[in-house]
C-alpha cells in the first residue's frame, strides 16, 4: 500500500518541478514506507535517506542497502513513543545540516493521498454498488483516510473504521499502556496532519494480544502470512461483517509477517481463538480498557480538530 502512495508522491514533486533528479528526499519510517520511497527514490533518480525505527529487521535493512538508500537506524529500545520522537528530532538535524534536503512529511502531507485514488478506483470496480465497510490501521491517516475520500467521491456508500493499538495519542488511548508493544505503524505518540478524524465512523483500539490472535487466525484459516497491523484490522473487519453482514468489509492488509516470526507467529501457541474474543463497546476514550474496545467515533469532530491544530509545523517549506 505504501508502495503507491511513495510513487504517486515523488511522481508529484518531480512534475511540479519540486524535487530534481539526483536530489535527496528524506523521511522518518518504522519500515514499510523506508522501502516504499526507496524504491520510488531508485526509480526516479533520487537519493533516499531514511531515519528508521528500532523495529527495523535485517531483512529491510539489506533491502534499503541494495536500492541505494541511507539508513540511519535508531538505537534499541522497548518504548516505542520514544522512538519516534527520536526519529522526528534526528530528521529535524538532518534539515538543519542539509537545507536542500526534501523532506517527503508523510504524516503530515497530503501529497500521500494521491496515490490511493487508483486503489480506490480498483475496489469500487469490483464492487459495484455495494455498500462497503472498510477497516484498516491508521497509522499516518494517509491509506484510510485516502481510500475514503476518493470512494466517497465516486458515491459508494461507505463506512470507515479506523484501528488504533492502546498507546497511541491519535484517537486518545495514550493513557492505557499495553504490557506488550504498541503496534509499529498504525499508532502514533505525536499528532499527525493526514488524519482525517471525521471520516472515521468507528474505531477499534486492540491490544498485542488480540493483534497477535488475529495474525495467527489469518494464517492458519486463510494461509495469509501477515503482521500485527493486519492482524489488527483482520480481527475489526471480521466482528464488523458478523455484526452488518449486509455490507461488504474490505480490509487492509499493509504489512508482511516476516518481521513477526519471533514475537508473534513463534508464540502462536498462546493465540486465543477468536471466537472468544469481542470488543468492549466504550462511548468515549475515557472508558478505553485492554484488551480491545469499540467506540462508534462519528466524526468525533472537536477531538480531531484540537488535534490537527497540534501539528507540528517546523521544517514545513521541505514538504
Amino acid at each position: 500500500m505504501k508502495v503507491v502512495s511513495a510513487l504517486a508522491a515523488v511522481r508529484q514533486l518531480l512534475e511540479r518541478g519540486t524535487v530534481r533528479p539526483g536530489d535527496t528526499l528524506l523521511d522518518s519510517s518504522s519500515g514499510i514506507y523506508a522501502y516504499a520511497l526507496a524504491l520510488a527514490c531508485h526509480r526516479h533518480g533520487l537519493r533516499c535517506h531514511i531515519v528508521g525505527s528500532t523495529t527495523i529487521d535485517e531483512v529491510l535493512r539489506t533491502q534499503l542497502a541494495v536500492l541505494g538508500a541511507r539508513l540511519e537506524q535508531m538505537p534499541p529500545s522497548d518504548d516505542l513513543k520514544l522512538d519516534q520522537r527520536r526519529r522526528v528530532r534526528r530528521v529535524r538535524e538532518i534539515l538543519a545540516e542539509h537545507p536542500a534536503y526534501h523532506w517527503m512529511r508523510q504524516y503530515h502531507d497530503d501529497i500521500h493521498y494521491l496515490g490511493y485514488r487508483a486503489v480506490a478506483a480498483s475496489v469500487a470496480e469490483e464492487t459495484p454498488g455495494q455498500a462497503l465497510t472498510l477497516v484498516g490501521g491508521v497509522g499516518s491517516g494517509a491509506s484510510t483516510g485516502a481510500l475514503a475520500r476518493y470512494l466517497r467521491e465516486g458515491g459508494t456508500d461507505l463506512c470507515l473504521v479506523g484501528v488504533q493499538p492502546f498507546g497511541s495519542v491519535t484517537f486518545g488511548s495514550e493513557r492505557v499502556t499495553d504490557p506488550e508493544i504498541i503496534i509499529a505503524g498504525i499508532g502514533s505518540s505525536i499528532p499527525m496532519g493526514n488524519v482525517s478524524h471525521t471520516s472515521y465512523d468507528t474505531v477499534h483500539w486492540t491490544a498485542f494480544d488480540a493483534a497477535l490472535a488475529g495474525s495467527v487466525d489469518l494464517l492458519r484459516r486463510h494461509a495469509v502470512f501477515a503482521g500485527l497491523s493486519t492482524g489488527a484490522a483482520y480481527l475489526a473487519a471480521r466482528w464488523e461483517h458478523r455484526h452488518d453482514p449486509e455490507r461488504t468489509v474490505v480490509f487492509i492488509a499493509a504489512d508482511t509477517g516476516h518481521r513477526y516470526v519471533d514475537t508473534v507467529f513463534g508464540r502462536h501457541r498462546e493465540a486465543v481463538p477468536l471466537e472468544r474474543l469481542a470488543p468492549r463497546t466504550v462511548t468515549t476514550p475515557a472508558e478505553l480498557a485492554l484488551p480491545w474496545c469499540r467506540m462508534e467515533w462519528s466524526g468525533e469532530r472537536g477531538f480531531g480538530e484540537d488535534r490537527r491544530m497540534a501539528v507540528p509545523v517546523t521544517g514545513a517549506p521541505h514538504g
